[in-house]
């Protein structure tokens, strides 16, 4: 127990929810070896901590951590961020550029949002995955890597999986281990630290006092959603410590902010059912 509390206060992780403990403890067991890991878990709930925690704690933790976003890479250009490419290899390509698999040798590989990825992109990574080599674009010499890898999805993988979106030969080789990142809505007894620890970040300079949230306000919190999770409580308390004066935050003021978000979110709020 006293290791997990030294793992969180070092990665900055708020909460005492029973499946965020195991994932973390998942998380550190596995670091000690080469298995691939899958995290899955919704938008926002955290996911990429793992893989830094993983890295961090493996033989691996003195070479490179390469995090891509998958989901944020055109259909176009993946292979190129990926593999790399030679000089001359498309038009604008003007020198040579090492792909994320080839800087991530000796190092942990964390692709993001893997099932976004196109079936042809797909494809590819599995090849380079199970081969261990890859050619640069605009290049037939084989380039040998030798990287840890851990992917993640905020989708339903298996659903992919069932609806021809994901190949299943690929899922199965990245899920070896899984590791699920549970959603806000899920710890909502973990909102209260969140929001303190939160309000103690945005605090401003110039005020002393770090602002609370009235009893009140934080039942109304508590029967929210949460669909962004974990980055949408962040960008709600930051808000609010701008546009609120108060020390400490009224029911009012949270119903406002609430309010100011507009239709589509105030669905969400239980109260308003």
């Amino acid at each position: 127990m006293e290791e997990l509390q030294k793992i969180k206060q070092r990665f900055s992780i708020i909460g005492n929810y029973p499946g965020l403990n195991r994932a973390i403890d998942i998380a550190l067991q596995v670091a000690s070896t080469d298995l691939s890991v899958l995290i899955t878990g919704e938008s926002g709930s955290g996911k990429e901590i793992f893989p830094q925690i993983i890295h961090q704690f493996s033989s691996r933790k003195h070479g490179k951590y390469i995090a891509v976003n998958c989901g944020a890479i055109p259909e176009g250009t993946i292979d190129s961020e990926l593999f790399g490419h030679e000089k001359g290899a498309f038009t604008s390509a003007v020198a040579r550029r090492k792909g994320k698999f080839e800087l991530a040798h000796k190092g942990t590989l964390f692709l993001d949002e893997i099932a976004d990825m196109s079936l042809n992109a797909q494809a590819k990574v599995l090849r380079a995955i199970q081969e261990l080599k890859f050619e640069r674009i605009g290049s037939e010499k084989s380039i040998s890597v030798d990287f840890r890898l851990i992917t993640a999805t905020n989708k339903d993988i298996t659903e992919e999986v069932k609806a021809g979106r994901f190949r299943e030969d690929l899922y199965y080789r990245l899920n070896v281990v899984p590791i699920h990142a549970p959603s806000l809505k899920d710890r909502i007894s973990d909102l209260e630290d969140l929001i303190q620890y939160f309000m103690k970040k945005f605090q401003s300079p110039n005020n002393k006092l770090c602002k609370t949230i009235s009893i009140e306000g934080l039942e109304l919190l508590r029967k929210y959603t949460w669909p962004g999770n974990i980055r949408e409580l962040k960008n709600f308390i930051e808000r609010i410590n701008i546009m609120s004066d108060e020390e400490e935050i009224s029911i009012e003021t949270v119903r406002s902010e609430e309010r100011r978000v507009g239709k589509e979110c105030r669905s969400r709020w239980s109260p308003y059912h």
